[in-house]
Order: C-alpha cells, then structure tokens, then sequence
C-alpha cells in the first residue's frame, strides 16, 4: 500500500474510532518511518484507545520529540501534557508529574497560553485527588481562559475538575450542575475520545460517591452506548462494567450483575492491570455473598484486597452470615474508627448497625443510626434516607418500639421503591412484618412476609430467605426480643449466666441483663419459673 492510501486509512479508521483497525495500521506505517507528528499523536490516541499502554508511551515521546525538533513548543508541551493525564488516571503518579513537569518548563516564558493552563490544572490535580478543594480557583481560571480560545477539550477538563473541587467543598448541588454540562460536552461529541472515556468515568464515580444514583445510572446507561459503538475500546470498558454491575445489583437483575462483575474482573487485570480492578473483584464478592454463595465471596473480597480495594463492609457481613459474629465484630468496628469522612462513614454505618444488633449491642447501634440519620439529612439524597430509615426502624424495634420502628420502616420502604431497589425494599419489609407481628398484627405481617419471600425468591437471595425463615417461624410471647429468646431457652437448659455468655459469645454482664429483662417483661421472680415458663410457650430446647 502506497504511503498515501496507508495514511489517508489510517486517519479513516480512526475519525470511525475503530480503534484496533486504526492502531494496526498506524502501527504499520511507523515501524517504516513513515508517519508525520500529527500521525504520531493519533498513533498516541490509538494506542491508549486498545490497551496498549508501551506503544502509546512511545508514540507520545516521538510525537513530543518531533515537535521539538520542528520548533514548536505548545505542540510538544501539548503531547507531555495528554501523556501525564493518561498516567494520572491510570494509577501512574510519578511519571505523570514527571511528564508535566517536562511541559511545564517548555512554555513557562511563552506568556498567556492555553498550555500554561494545562500545565496549572495537572499540577493541581494530584491535590484535588487527596482532596485538597482550596485548588478549585485553577480550574475557574483555566475553564476562564479555555472559553476565550475556544478548546473544547480543556474547557470540558476544567469544569469537571471544578464540579469535583465543589463537592469536596459540600457544595453537591453546584457541583453536579457542573457536571451535567461536562456531560453535555461528552455526549454531543465536542471533546476528543480520551478525555470523554475519562469524563464518562469520573462523573458517575462523582454521583456515586454523593449517592445521586438517579445520575449515576444515567450515565452510566449514556457510559454503555459509548463503549458498545466502540468495540475495541479497552480502558473504560472494564470501568463501564463495574458501573453496570452497581446498577443492575441495585435494580435486582442479579445475574446480569454477576456476568458483568466477573467480565470487568478479566478485563481489568491487563496486561495491565487496572486500579479499578479491586472494585470488580469487590462487586463481584457482593452478588456472591448475597445469593449465598458464601465460599466464592470470600475468595473475591481476598482477590479485591490484594488488588488494593478495602473489602469492608462486605467482608464483615459475609462473616456474619458465617456465623462468625466474633471476625465480624473487629473488623467493622476498625474500618468505622479509621473512616473519617461522612461519606466514607455512610458507606459502612448500615453494616455496622446490622453487625451490632446481631451482637447485642443496641447502644452502638443506636447510635450508628442517628449518626446515620445525621449524613442523610445534610447530603438529603434519597439513598441514603432509605438506608437510614431502615437502620433507625430496626434499631427501634430491638428495643422494642415496634410502633415507631414501622414509622421509619414504611419511609424506608416507599423509597427503596421510588428507586426500583427490590432487594433492599424485600429487605425492609421484612423487619417490617416483624414489627407488626410485635403489635399483634399478625395477618398483616404473614403479608409482609409473604411480599418479602416473593422477591428473595426470585432474586435467589439465600442468605436472607433463610433469616426470613428464622424471624416469620418464631413468635416470641411477652415481647421478647430475638436475643432474649435465646437467653431463655438456654437458661430453661439450666445454663449459668457465664455458660450462656460463652455459648453466644456476649458477655457475662450482658446475659445478666438479658435475664434481668425476661423477668421484668415476663413478670417472673426466678429462673425456676423462667423455665417452666419456656417450656409451657415452646421455647425450650
């Protein structure tokens, strides 16, 4: 093929975005020296549109080089810029500065420009990923000097870099304005192919870390189109999987899930491997724990540890539905002492209320409700309404205040509903056939029961169906709760307080207050009337 037909295909292949194509014969064409600068850099975009991340490095360096060479410095600063930005996003901090640095230097005595502006948002940027959001005024004057000459591609960086600085001042509602516009930018195609997969990924990772689900999955529906009509694209298709994978596990199309989660686990872990390859392997140990398949979550939450993303909360409710409360207790108390900030903390109050009502500790859980209650109501996304609606309601029936438990569980369950949430929504209305149950209302909790089955059933949600099985066969008389059930039933063996405080792995001072209670809700005097109380209502063993 001549060196005209070879270039005329290959700029074709790539205004198409078929990237492999485009990649192959720019490849070509460069090992016989046959590409210009401007090829170069589209042999640069190639590259790092398939995965290739040396021959991406390479082009970068040569096309850096040649602009060099030819006296243009913009242009040169230009390729080290979009080379650091790609490093930046892909975990690679040292070169990345290294490659700004480079560009920096290059245009620092050329006066206003719009390189210098590059240059000041990259070297801000690290900040901002620590979350430094006093560098917010960078972005404002390079979005500023962007829209003065007219670069869609630096004005569409700099707003999405002002929309996250804005929620790292907990200024949400300014900030996700912002981000639609970045988004407006992406989806009518303004910006160049990188920087859109790049804006795509941080937007919805940004609506999910303020719990705006309703725009995460927007976009991450918009996210899917753009990947599907690009089918050699490969750093952001494992990213738009993970994506998916969160969504479908809200909207309860579990399997979908799981075939998403294990495909963005093969396609993450490269060469190279990806730093969102943790949140693959984390997601995928989510939809194992919650169909039961308890084994293969824990080997996934291990596999996302080692791939550098925290496995908790969900390694601790995989113990928990073990049987290993003993694990799950030290665990879930250190990761919450370590979280500091409030969006870190919402992310595990629920599993730790959930943790500490099984151990018995309603102080701690109570506690980690209202602190729960507290973040919802200043971030006020429905989310997390729901999620504290549900941790206040159970909190509230286990000290036994079933009436105004339904209070916060009914919110809870209208909103899981608004939000097409099956699983959590099962969920709720489980506890809340427990609380009508409690208020002797118990066809309307063989309902709830009913309703809750149903969906748990369809979902294939064993672990909950087999709780389902626990709390719908077992009335407790006298408005006992679960754990002063099982205090009874062991004191009714004839067990000490210590016997029993070692076989349910609480404390001896507990079990006194269980004991404490059963006499006073029972109106007995002694545990020879408590026994013969549990064997008249069936709670001996």
């Amino acid at each position: 093929m001549s060196l005209a037909n070879r270039q005329t295909r290959a700029r074709e292949l790539f205004v198409r975005r078929r990237w492999g194509d485009a990649f192959a014969e720019l490849s070509a064409a460069h090992r016989e020296r046959q590409l210009d600068v401007e090829d170069l850099e589209r042999l640069a975009a190639a590259a790092y549109m398939v995965g290739r991340d040396d021959e991406c490095e390479d082009a970068w360096t040569a096309a850096h080089r040649e602009w060099l060479h030819r006296g243009e410095p913009e242009r040169a600063a230009r390729c080290a810029f979009w080379h650091g930005l790609e490093l930046f996003f892909r975990g690679d901090l040292a070169p990345a500065t290294g490659w700004v640095a480079r560009g920096g230097r290059i245009v620092e005595d050329r006066g206003e420009s719009i390189e210098q502006a590059w240059f000041r948002m990259l070297t801000a940027l690290p900040l901002l990923f620590e979350g430094d959001a006093a560098v917010h005024p960078v972005f404002v004057e390079a979005a500023e000097l962007a829209q003065r000459v007219g670069d869609a591609d630096a004005t569409t960086f700099a707003q999405l870099c002002q929309g996250y600085a804005l929620i790292l001042q907990g200024r949400t509602t300014n900030g996700m304005v912002l981000l639609d516009e970045v988004m407006v930018s992406v989806t009518a195609d303004e910006v160049s192919p990188m920087l859109a997969g790049l804006a795509y990924c941080q937007v919805i990772a940004l609506c999910q870390s303020v719990f705006d689900l309703r725009r995460a999955k927007e976009w991450t529906e918009a996210l899917t189109r753009w990947c599907d009509s690009q089918p050699d694209l490969v750093p952001f298709r494992g990213n738009c999987l993970v994506h998916r994978c969160e969504i479908f596990q809200l909207q309860g199309a579990w399997r979908d899930a799981r075939d998403e989660a294990e495909r963005a686990c093969e396609s993450l872990a490269g060469p190279p491997a990806w730093d969102t390859l943790g949140s693959a392997y984390y997601q995928l140990a989510e939809i194992q724990r919650l169909r039961g398949e308890l084994a293969e979550a824990e080997e996934s939450y291990r596999n996302a540890s080692l791939a550098g993303r925290q496995p908790e909360p969900g390694m601790s409710l995989l113990r928990l539905a073990q049987g290993r409360i003993d694990l799950a207790l030290p665990a879930t108390r250190r990761v919450l002492e370590e979280a500091q900030d409030p969006i870190a903390r919402a992310r595990l109050l629920p599993a730790y209320v959930e943790i500490m009502l099984e151990a018995d500790d309603g102080q701690a859980a109570r506690a980690a409700a209202d602190e729960l209650a507290r973040i919802a109501a200043e971030f006020d996304a429905p989310y997390l309404h729901a999620l504290a609606g549900h941790a206040s309601g159970a909190v509230l029936l286990a000290g036994g205040d079933p009436r105004a438990a339904l209070t916060q569980l009914r919110t809870a369950e209208r909103l899981w509903r608004d939000l097409e949430a099956p699983h959590q929504e099962a969920r709720v209305r489980l506890v809340i056939g427990v609380a009508c149950r409690e208020l002797g209302d118990t066809a309307s909790a063989e309902l709830e029961f009913q309703a809750a089955r149903g969906v748990l059933e369809e979902l294939g949600a064993g672990p909950d169906l087999e709780r389902l099985a626990r709390l719908a066969g077992s009335f407790r008389p006298g408005g006992l709760s679960r754990r002063e059930s099982e205090v009874l039933t062991l004191v009714s063996q004839g067990k000490t307080n210590r016997a029993i405080a070692a076989e349910l792995v609480i404390s001896e001072k507990t079990v006194a207050r269980h004991v404490s209670n059963i006499f006073t809700k029972l109106e007995l005097s002694s545990r020879a009337e408590a026994t013969a109380y549990a064997f008249k209502h069936g709670l001996a063993r």
